[in-house]
């Protein structure tokens, strides 16, 4: 399975103003998505899954704050993952992983009788 990850961070809750800063970013609204470029479903399109969730963000420090002019889902996304960390992303994808592996490869299947 070659599976690639696509983040999308660009919703997100922002305070006016906080600690003589304006546009403060506090919380992201992330989608994941994981598309297997291996494996398609019936109608020929590559298997996905996708997670999505929202991470609030530490703004008691904002030293290096990024001007909302600057602001980029690039940005939006480095700080999504660095509030997550590497073992619960790690983890997510793992979970996406195992979704399109039961698509591939299903362990249980629906049936309902003709009569």
């Amino acid at each position: 399975m070659a599976i690639s990850y696509t983040w999308d961070c660009k919703n997100h809750d922002r305070y006016p103003t906080h600690n003589s800063k304006s546009n403060v970013v506090h919380t992201v609204h992330w989608r994941l998505t994981a598309v297997d470029g291996s494996n398609n479903d019936a109608e020929g399109n590559p298997q996905s899954a996708y997670a999505y969730g929202t991470q609030a963000l530490d703004t008691s420090d904002l030293s290096s704050f990024t001007n909302w002019s600057s602001l980029t889902s690039a940005n939006l996304q480095a700080w999504v993952e660095a509030a997550m960390g590497a073992e619960a992303i790690t983890a997510l994808k793992a979970n996406l992983d195992a979704q399109i592996a039961e698509k591939v490869t299903p362990t249980s299947e629906f049936k309902t009788l003709s009569s």
